[in-house]
């Protein structure tokens, strides 16, 4: 295996791979920002810590690179977010010879062009949204005109290195085209450090479902099923489900091997997602394709009894997966909440502040992926994510009730939380019944 991985990640995500290495017996180097994370869980479940090395944190490919060699780290893994789909890091660790924990850096760069992605998709036969890159003058009326004439509104703008969430604006009429393309391409260049962007057809109604893989370098993939973003705001998921309880099974195994498919077609490795939209006719349509570990993938860690991190940390050394697709039975129904430190009555307001009291469920089924406990920290600077609550049942119904459960035994004080509104959406009869809430 690793003689020792830095884990160049914070918060809950850190916590679940420093927890997974120790079970695997892997030394762990984990880095911390001075002024949020030095007491932070991670810091201190790691066998060492080393500060940040610059003002670019996270980020700081150059000076994480430096700290992973002074400290005989063989091996990183990025999590997600920050450098897990920057193909110029894992370019550079390869380089380096130190192993990228994630699909190598040609995949990671095939896959950071969404234009390109959803062209090759549609070129396999893949029913795809509507779309158009935009050109460098696509600032000039006539060229907006003509896309806006070619697509028809509402239209969506999105990063081309981008995904589903971050930067993406709907924009309802021609008069406000112009603002929205301005403001996505300067939110593309802080994000992405890339300022190209593309419009896209929404598709109304329509629910998202993605498809967790895992591959090795040997060819092989397998699925962990399907999970269903049931509630969002704006890029982020907050409660999520699987199976997708929109889905029948065969519309469900349909989507299985389409995302297969595609992700043979680019040869996926690792951790991957393959998104889709499903229109209300139950149409799919490809939407994306993640070459990382998600937020999301406890729930498809509990249908699977699958660890997806150890996985990964395999893949990585070389080492083939361990099961066919027939030897991984998909079982019973998981769901995850997301408990986040902001004020649903308040616009979601994010509220930093420092924990006094926080009390975490327990009980059959029950898990909690988390950084924080009691008088720890939660900083501005920061995704205000506290943890997520995943549960599972042999049926909906039991997994469904086990959440409610969980969500009431929570105690959190100090700040605010959306635990309030997570507990009211989940006793709503329109979701209880069919987990939406139109």
């Amino acid at each position: 295996m690793f003689n020792k991985v830095l884990v160049a990640n914070r918060g809950e995500i850190a916590v679940r791979i420093i927890r997974t290495c120790r079970a695997m017996g892997i030394p762990v180097l984990a880095l911390y920002d001075p002024e949020a994370d030095l007491g932070s869980l991670h810091v201190r479940l790691a066998d060492e810590c080393v500060p940040l090395p610059s003002e670019l944190g996270y980020l700081d490919q150059q000076g994480i690179l430096q700290i992973a060699r002074q400290h005989g780290c063989d091996a990183i893994h990025p999590g997600y977010g920050f450098l897990a789909e920057q193909p110029s890091f894992a370019r550079a660790c390869e380089q380096a010879q130190i192993v990228f924990v994630g699909p190598p850096a040609d995949l990671i760069a095939a896959l950071h062009d969404k234009v390109a992605l959803l062209d090759r998709a549609r070129a396999a036969g893949f029913a795809t949204p509507s779309y158009a890159r935009l050109p460098a003058d696509a600032e000039h009326a006539d060229t907006l005109q003509m896309l806006a004439e070619q697509l028809g509104f509402p239209l969506i703008v999105k990063p081309s290195s981008g995904g589903l969430g971050a930067g993406a604006r709907l924009v309802s009429s021609p008069e406000r085209l112009a603002d929205a393309l301005w403001q996505t391409r300067a939110e593309a260049q802080l994000i992405f450090g890339n300022s190209g962007v593309y419009v896209e057809k929404p598709i109304l109604p329509a629910s998202y479902v993605e498809v967790q893989l895992l591959g090795d370098r040997q060819g092989n993939l397998v699925h962990l099923g399907e999970r269903q973003a049931l509630i969002q705001r704006h890029s982020q998921r907050v409660i999520v489900e699987t199976p997708a309880p929109s889905l029948s099974q065969s519309q469900r195994e349909a989507l299985w091997a389409g995302a297969v498919q595609l992700a043979s077609l680019f040869g996926c490795t690792s951790a991957c997602t393959v998104e889709f939209l499903i229109d209300g006719s139950g149409r799919a349509y490809v939407s994306d394709i993640k070459p990382r570990i998600q937020v999301e993938h406890p729930v498809s860690e509990a249908l699977a009894a699958v660890d997806m991190v150890r996985e990964q940390l395999r893949i990585a050394a070389g080492a083939p997966l361990r099961w066919r697709q027939s030897e991984l039975p998909l079982q019973g129904w998981a769901m995850l909440c997301r408990i986040s430190a902001e004020d649903p009555w308040s616009d979601f307001l994010p509220r930093a502040g420092r924990l006094s009291q926080l009390r975490l469920p327990g009980g059959p089924q029950v898990r909690v992926d988390t950084f924080a406990y009691s008088g720890c920290l939660i900083p501005p600077r920061y995704d205000p994510t506290l943890a997520k609550v995943i549960t599972w049942g042999e049926d909906r119904q039991i997994c469904l009730e086990r959440m409610r459960c969980a969500l009431d035994d929570f105690l959190i004080t100090g700040v605010p939380t959306d635990l309030p509104l997570l507990r009211r959406l989940l006793d709503e009869p329109e979701f209880v019944r069919s987990g939406t809430l139109v």
